[in-house]
């Protein structure tokens, strides 16, 4: 809590002594420039890093976009041949945003400007080996992406939060919070997040980027999407999707090639420990899936937890004749190895694949795949402090098999975080969601302070209706608040709050008047946080 106090701090700081320097987009692109923290710049219209040039970003700068629409957008894009070097750190990220956010307060809205994108020369698989990026009009030479290096270098984005993109430019056309277009293996992208963008969060089209603790939330249409041969690397990648109409339609969205479709080289990228949580069955998002893959994309997904999805878990397009994505997963161009799936689907395997053939990614032993909730100490999606989506199921050390390429961190766990509860979580301390206190930041418990022990048990009933028992222990006196919470991490009541000796204590949990579906019992000591789940059923 120290740590976001001063953060918070700083960034008023900062916003409030900066001078506002207006970037207007031009022909004659950005120079090589350095933008330095002192100061907060905003981009009017679509501002360009020219072939040739190079744009630092200091640690701790502030980039703010004008709104608009159409020819009004505004964004940032770097051009191929260009370079960025936007390296923040955790203690003083680089924030983009738009021009009518003062820092302190989150907005919850979508598409006020564009977003970034970066241009580069890797290989994509249509017909004539570029395109025009999403977002960009075809009139702007400087929006082509696409060529023959795979390991180009378009610069590094570190510690970087991309806020409230996602303008449209046209009726269906929408800028994503960061686009890859044709990004080669030499840029380095780590501790990047995208939050409440318009359309998806990030874009991979074609190339080889290696991307590294990457996060998407609330984003309007799909948190992760690939294109036109993507054939880079990912690990501890998290996604999490809110429950209302239009926030989030699927996890991962996954296209192949588009002129021609069958394309090669074909989009496989290596991807392991993510954590995707969808909308979750509290919501009214009923369209919310996890993948789909079609146009004849493949992909290995490893060592990774997926996480509420109401409509289903697989979508794998199977056509009548030529090649496909079902194509793929026979060959073994697509795999799906290791991973833990629940509440997608109902956890009906009839449910969570689309049709008949995919139900072998369940029922083939060699692969893994288990339906077994996770059991996250928390999953929350306000800001009350009690998203900490690391698991507790021991499943998770099981059957690890991580990449042997040396980018890939050799980790013995799946999922996106580190299940100890003496690990911080990675987003903790520089991104929106530490900022604006979503988080549990607990880590592990001071060991200058006496041990404690405490032993929460699961309830009984459970599932439930209407009344359970929490029982647990208590090694010695403590002050202590049992509380209830639904599924969106809302306050349902406070069953207990004081002090306690040490021994086993019960307390009954009265449900009448509820509705069905999924509640966390929290119990809160001086020094730690537990959590449990139940589940009502009337």
């Amino acid at each position: 809590m120290k740590r976001l106090v001063a953060l918070l701090l700083t960034l008023m700081s900062l916003y409030l002594c900066a001078e506002e320097i207006i970037v207007t987009g031009s022909t004659n692109g950005t120079g090589n420039v350095t933008w330095t923290s002192d100061n907060t710049y905003v981009l009017n219209g679509f501002v360009f890093v020219n072939d040739g040039q190079t744009l630092n970003i200091e640690a701790g700068t502030v980039v703010k976009a004008m709104t608009g629409e159409g020819a009004e957008a505004s964004a940032l894009i770097v051009a191929r041949g260009g370079k960025i070097y936007a390296e923040g750190t955790k203690d003083e990220p680089i924030i983009f945003t738009s021009i009518v956010d003062d820092l302190t307060t989150p907005l919850d809205l979508r598409g006020l400007w564009g977003g970034l994108l970066i241009l580069g020369n890797g290989v994509i698989n249509n017909s004539s080996g570029e395109e025009q990026i999403e977002g960009i009009p075809e009139t702007e030479p400087r929006g082509k992406f696409g060529g023959s290096d795979d390991n180009d270098n378009s610069g590094v984005i570190k510690y970087v939060s991309i806020r409230y993109g996602g303008t449209e430019i046209g009726s269906g056309n929408e800028i994503n919070g960061l686009s890859l277009g044709a990004v080669g293996s030499e840029t380095v992208l780590e501790h990047i997040e995208i939050v409440w963008n318009k359309d998806d969060g990030i874009e991979f089209f074609g190339g080889k980027p290696n991307v590294k603790y990457l996060a998407c939330a609330f984003c309007g249409d799909d948190a992760i999407d690939y294109d036109l041969s993507f054939r880079g690397n990912g690990q501890f990648w998290f996604a999490l999707q809110g429950e209302g109409l239009g926030e989030g339609e699927r996890a991962g969205e996954h296209d192949g090639g588009t002129d021609p479709e069958d394309g090669t080289p074909y989009a496989i990228p290596n991807i392991s420990n993510v954590t995707y949580i969808g909308s979750g069955f509290g919501g009214v998002n009923e369209d919310n899936q996890t993948f789909i893959f079609r146009d004849n994309a493949g992909g290995h997904y490893m060592n990774s937890i997926f996480y509420d999805f109401v409509k289903r878990a697989i979508e794998i397009e199977d056509l009548a004749s030529g090649h496909d994505s079902r194509e793929r997963l026979e060959t073994g161009d697509l795999t799906l190895v290791n991973n833990l799936w629940f509440n997608c689907g109902s956890n009906d395997v009839s449910e969570m694949c689309k049709n008949e053939y995919e139900q072998v990614l369940f029922t083939e032993a060699e692969r893994h795949n288990s339906i077994v909730d996770p059991n996250f100490v928390s999953i929350s999606r306000t800001s009350n402090q009690m998203l900490n989506p690391r698991p507790m199921n021991n499943r998770v050390y099981e059957n690890v098999n991580i990449p042997t390429d040396s980018w890939f961190d050799q980790v013995d766990y799946c999922g996106a975080f580190n299940p100890s509860d003496e690990a911080e979580l990675w987003l903790a301390g520089w991104s929106f969601l530490s900022q604006f206190g979503y988080l549990d930041e607990t880590v592990g418990i001071d060991e200058n302070l006496s041990p404690v022990s405490v032993d929460l048990l699961n309830c009984y009933p459970n599932p439930f209706n209407p009344e359970t028992n929490i029982t647990f222990t208590l090694s010695k006196n403590e002050q202590i608040k049992l509380a209830i919470f639904n599924e969106r991490g809302e306050l349902v009541t406070n069953l207990y709050s004081g002090n306690l000796n040490s021994g086993n204590h019960s307390f009954k949990f009265d449900a009448t008047g509820l509705t069905s579906g999924t509640y966390f019992y929290q119990l809160k000591t001086a020094n730690s946080t537990y959590n449990k789940k139940m589940v009502l059923i009337k």
